[in-house]
């Protein structure tokens, strides 16, 4: 890595409102307590940045969900400079550690999402050596599907405010970190297929785990653990055993719980609903409501006509 100027600012995505030393405007959306992982989305007027480098890694999307080109602009890379196509979409990566500065000539609306380096040398490290784990610049100029459908998704559990679930984040960490690793390293690692799914008594071992345990915030790496797997080789097992993610699978059962109780006990939806999982009553009747047709009340209303019908 190049020596860096003392003038060149450092950002560090892991301390509040870091991108605010090189943008006119505070980001209109951040993601809170999401470790290893940082959301932002961002509305600016025309600007430019000074040179400075990033403690983490940095995927910027310009205009996500937009049919519209982006604002033109220039942007430096580790010294090399390009101007970009920016279409709706387009994906630039920024390596922790290079040089990085870019211009944007008209008012825009862009996403960026910081990665610790660390995660990608974990889940890379089956693979490959993680001293030669090297992600590629790359300048806004050509769109990548994948990602942007993680970004979407990502932004939609920020705007929840603390209503999404860890396990989904994790998930969604972990597919990143993989895509990265395959598309976007200096060095390609070899990543193994699996077919078999996971063996029996570790799938039931998994599950007792997540239905004992649905009252808690569950996390990918935790499943993984017990699984004795990285994350990556978890889901895709877990998921090839019973056709559903570990996020799908124990919001599946978190349900089928509340449902139960419901049914048979006297417990309050707000009770119902934290010994489930849910963040609180709305998180619990939203949910419900799309996947079982009725809300916990309508639920509750039909049980209590039925008893006194019989």
């Amino acid at each position: 890595m190049r020596e860096r100027k003392p003038s060149v600012k450092l950002l560090d995505y892991c301390q509040e409102s870091a991108s605010d030393q090189i943008v006119p405007n505070p980001a209109v959306l951040r993601s809170l307590g999401w470790h290893g992982l940082h959301l932002e989305l961002h509305q600016q007027p025309t600007f430019a940045t000074d040179e400075h480098h990033h403690t983490m890694h940095v995927l910027a999307c310009g205009l996500v969900g937009s049919s519209h080109n982006n604002a033109p602009g220039l942007r430096s890379l580790d010294g090399k400079r390009s101007r970009e196509r920016r279409d709706a979409g387009d994906i630039a990566i920024i390596p922790a550690g290079i040089t990085h500065a870019c211009s944007w000539n008209a008012p825009t609306q862009f996403m960026v999402l910081a990665v610790e380096p660390t995660l990608l040398n974990q889940m890379g490290q089956d693979w490959v050596n993680p001293d030669r784990i090297e992600l590629q610049p790359q300048f806004m100029s050509q769109s990548d599907p994948f990602i942007q459908t993680i970004l979407l998704t990502l932004r939609q559990e920020a705007e929840m405010a603390g209503m999404g679930s860890p396990l989904l984040v994790d998930s969604l960490k972990t597919a990143l970190a993989v895509h990265l690793l395959r598309h976007y390293c200096v060095t390609r690692p070899k990543l193994s297929s699996y077919s078999n799914g996971l063996p029996q008594v570790t799938l039931t071992l998994v599950k007792e785990y997540i239905n004992n345990h649905l009252h808690q915030d569950l996390k990918l790496a935790e499943l993984a653990a017990i699984a004795q797997l990285s994350p990556y080789h978890f889901l895709r097992l877990f998921k090839q055993s019973i056709g559903i993610t570990p996020h799908q699978y124990i919001l599946q059962c978190r349900l089928n719980q509340a449902k139960h109780l419901l049914h048979h006990t006297e417990l309050s939806i707000v009770e119902i609903a934290t010994q489930t999982g849910f963040c609180d009553q709305s998180h619990l009747t939203r949910y419900f409501k799309r996947c079982m047709g009725v809300t916990p009340k309508q639920l509750l209303q039909l049980r209590s006509g039925t008893r006194r019908s019989q």
